[in-house]
């Protein structure tokens, strides 16, 4: 399990290369056909025998030609398709029977905002209480938590089908209310979820979920599925979910996300067409901006601001919803209150928001009456809404853009800053639900408003060479989408699911320049919204190295190390594992040669230290330890009784010898037979050693012949051997019946022996570092590899160890923790004229010829086994 090999590979090979030569003899003389597979035995009866075997055979061929990899990546493409467009369809019809509703009590206003109000306050409401119920872990976005799986952290109950359930029918409520939530989040998990549940269900698939390395593949693959199926973007969301949970990214799964993203969404538009939603397979916002002059080259500064500007705005939302939450949980007060009444807060965030958007109330001023889609449908057309007649242009569902006593840069002004800080505190409610949309819908409204206003003053256009083209403030509305939510999720591809969307990539330039520099401002500035959701919930998580932080990298991992750690010694006793347990909650143990040498042997899980102290105080070891002391007592016993018996008999020898002297001679005949007449209740009796055997032997020799033994030393002998008989068959039957001090005493002696490694897996090399390597580099190992911990040695000796823990406080600057050495950055360069060759060449051969006479416990290769036996 550990990489010890229990027979040398040339063995291996050989015995292998006999197997099968045998094998193929065994078929040639069985008349050149092999046998039929055992698995096809059950398809090799009935009419239909030749049909059924050919089928399997078939489908075998095919595993094994196509691979299991695309036949599961084109089902988790195709189920989640089915559930997106399934769930789009549930979201629709929620929210047309709130229009409906709303529509059919026109002519009360009270009844209108009763409906418009308990409608959403219900559906939220049902969300968290089904969710909470049924899997609390369903609450919340689920990219902070895939972006911890795929680092290869275990979350309980995350995947589950349960969770899937809970996940899918919250998110619907949630979506299907109406309020500023989004969906591409929980989507990724809804894919994840789908793929676990398909390789662990299907026993096709088996090989994938037992094999932990294929299934992070295939969960990164399905986390591109999900942002895939969610917009019908496949390449956006591919790079997408790359970004957002992954470091670092292996290029083997490249494929398998393109391929499963690309047939999801290919899947879930031909569904829309062929339930008559669309004529053919579009984009879900296809816009219809000029194409021989999109923009000028004068408005790059302008989309360059509205870029900067989206990255404070993005920053400014991740600290709002951190804010909201911090203030709900260090509130003991509030937060008692709503511990008690889970279902409250959801309501009350549900009823402030859908009373601010009611339509004949503040909502007519941010066309509260429109959905996300159909906001998102608006703030894209590429009509100037502000040179527009009041009374003409606005039809159909651009009439929520128009009011007769207010313009539309204040309807768009009143809409960004409410829906900011209201998307801000809807996501934080206990209900499944993302903030992408809601975040990218801010974005076209401010885009919209920058794009308005550079209308407004250029009304003719910016002149170039006496030609003048007209501003289009779609296109803002297109680049301040991508920016803010660019700049909210730290991202650059949502560039390219805003094309994606769209359908044009006629604004690629603008787009990159204010993604790419909202990106700059919001990363100087907050952390992402994943990544400020992983340190709310405390997620184990790698922190990026930021930039500009040139002093850094000139930390070294000494300077950040704990050095006092636990560890376990090849020579200690059983009471210091026990102290080690109770002194520390580490999952894994250093095991050292000795308390003076440290040096590094290997490391030795918890679990293993576990069970070896289980073992060794375990209720078995103690009855066995119970039926040895009364085994000895037997034997005191049994001898016993031999002094008596052998004091008589030689009292009547001396006693003939004296009066009946020609009788000697024949009284020692019968000796050698005696001594091999044993009984046989004795025999069974007794199985300490030879020379027991030998004095039994020769009790019941003396027994046997002395017919004037006493009667009362033969019958106290009796009566000790039946006590101990007794007593030992009473605890052989109702087990172990020590007192508390005398298994108190037991223990105490348990305690103080040595420990025997020899039943442990221990792992021989577990990943080390040493004093001098950089925190850039220990980044880079820890964010590749995965690790959450490492040893530092320094010539072999365990000098410290260092964690996610203190990595995290290293680069976010707070080496303030206790145990964690803080030196000055600059305290760790070394001049390299200095090496002290000689003491470190001492030292090394002083420990390599301790390390030479000392052996570590491990597996007996083959060889010395048969060189063992031999002897």
């Amino acid at each position: 399990m550990y990489g010890r090999y229990t027979q040398e590979l040339g063995t291996f090979a050989k015995d292998e290369a006999a197997r099968l030569r045998l094998q193929q003899e065994r078929w040639d003389g069985g008349g050149g056909r092999p046998r039929r597979p055992s698995e096809l035995l059950e398809y090799s009866q009935g009419r239909c025998a030749p049909c059924r075997v050919c089928a399997v055979q078939c489908q075998q061929f095919l595993i094994s030609k196509v691979g299991e990899d695309w036949i599961f990546l084109i089902l988790l493409g195709l189920v989640m398709a089915l559930v997106s467009w399934a769930m789009d369809f549930a979201i629709a019809t929620c929210l047309q029977a709130q229009k409906w509703m709303y529509g059919g009590l026109e002519t009360n206003v009270l009844l209108q905002y009763l409906a418009w109000v308990t409608y959403p306050t219900v559906l939220i409401t049902f969300s968290a209480g089904f969710t909470q119920i049924l899997a609390p872990q369903a609450v919340g976005s689920g990219i902070p938590e895939m972006k911890t799986i795929l680092r290869g952290v275990v979350l309980k109950e995350y995947l589950t089908f349960k969770t899937f359930v809970a996940k899918v029918i919250g998110l619907t409520c949630a979506l299907g209310s109406g309020m500023p939530l989004g969906k591409e989040g929980p989507f990724v998990h809804i894919a994840s979820m789908c793929a676990a549940l398909i390789s662990r269900c299907l026993s096709l698939f088996g090989g994938i979920h037992e094999n932990e390395a294929r299934k992070i593949e295939m969960l990164a693959a399905a986390c591109a599925v999900g942002v895939g199926c969610c917009f019908a973007a496949p390449i956006g969301g591919v790079l997408f979910s790359i970004e957002v949970t992954s470091t670092f990214f292996a290029v083997r799964n490249y494929w398998r996300g393109f391929f499963a993203a690309t047939f999801s969404a290919f899947i879930f538009r031909v569904l829309a067409v062929w339930n008559k939603d669309e004529e053919t397979i579009t984009a879900l916002f296809k816009t219809r901006f000029r194409l021989d002059y999109p923009f000028d080259l004068q408005e790059l500064p302008a989309f360059a601001i509205l870029g900067i500007a989206s990255g404070f705005g993005g920053a400014l939302f991740v600290y709002l919803n951190r804010k909201i939450v911090q203030f709900m949980r260090r509130q003991k007060t509030i937060n008692r209150f709503l511990m008690k009444k889970r279902l409250l807060f959801p309501a009350l965030v549900t009823l402030v928001i859908s009373t601010l958007t009611f339509p004949p109330g503040f909502g007519q001023f941010m066309a509260g009456q429109l959905t996300q889609k159909d906001t998102l449908v608006t703030l894209f057309d590429n009509q100037t809404w502000a040179k527009q007649d009041l009374t003409e242009g606005y039809l159909g569902i651009l009439e929520a853009w128009h009011h007769p006593r207010s313009s539309v840069f204040v309807i768009l002004i009143v809409f960004t800053l409410m829906k900011f800080w209201m998307s801000a505190l809807a996501t934080t409610i206990p209900v499944p639900c993302g903030a992408f949309m809601p975040v990218f819908v801010i974005g076209a409204a401010f885009g919209r408003l920058v794009g308005e206003s550079m209308a407004a003053w250029f009304p003719e256009g910016i002149h170039t060479d006496s030609t003048a083209h007209r501003i289009v403030p779609g296109g803002y509305a297109v680049v301040g989408a991508a920016a803010l939510s660019g700049a909210v999720t730290h991202t650059v591809s949502t560039a390219v699911i805003v094309f994606e969307l769209t359908g044009q990539i006629s604004h690629i330039l603008p787009v990159m320049i204010a993604v790419i520099l909202a990106n700059t401002v919001a990363q100087s500035l907050q952390p992402s919204l994943y990544d400020s959701i992983i340190r709310i919930k405390k997620l184990p998580y790698l922190p990026e190295l930021g930039w500009g932080h040139h002093e850094k990298y000139n930390v070294r991992v000494e300077d950040i190390m704990v050095r006092d750690i636990p560890y376990v010694t090849l020579n200690c006793k059983y009471r210091d594992l026990q102290h080690v347990l109770q002194s520390t909650k580490m999952k894994s143990l250093a095991l050292v040669e000795s308390a003076e040498s440290m040096i590094l042997l290997g490391s030795i899980e918890r679990t293993q230290v576990v069970a070896l102290l289980s073992h060794q105080l375990s209720a078995e070891r103690r009855l066995q330890a119970l039926r040895q002391k009364a085994l000895a007592e037997q034997e005191g016993a049994a001898e016993d009784g031999q002094r008596l018996s052998d004091s008589s008999v030689r009292f009547q020898i001396s006693t003939e010898a004296s009066s009946f002297a020609p009788a000697r001679s024949g009284s020692r005949k019968p000796l050698k037979p005696a001594l091999k007449r044993v009984p046989s209740s004795l025999a069974e009796g007794t199985q300490a050693s030879a020379a027991d055997h030998s004095g039994i032997a020769l009790k019941s020799l003396f027994c046997a012949n002395a017919s004037s033994e006493p009667a009362e030393a033969q019958g106290t002998a009796q009566r000790k051997t039946k006590h101990v008989r007794i007593s030992l068959s009473e605890d052989a039957d109702l087990g172990d019946k020590m007192t508390p001090s005398e298994v108190l005493e037991w223990e105490e002696q348990q305690l103080d022996q040595p420990v025997d490694f020899s039943s442990a897996k221990i792992d021989p090399a577990p990943f080390q570092l040493v004093e001098h390597t950089s925190l850039h580099k220990t980044h880079t190992v820890f964010s590749l590899l995965g690790l959450d911990h490492a040893y530092v040695t320094s010539i072999g000796r365990l000098v410290g160890m260092v964690s996610l823990k203190e990595l995290r406080k290293a680069i976010e600057g707070s080496l303030t923790a206790k145990g964690v050495k803080v030196r000055p950055p600059l305290a760790s360069f070394r001049d390299s004229t200095t090496s002290a060759s000689e003491p470190d060449t001492t030292d090394i051969r002083q420990l390599w010829d301790r390390h030479q006479h000392h052996a570590m416990p491990r597996e007996a290769a083959p060889a010395a086994d048969e060189a063992a036996s031999d002897k």
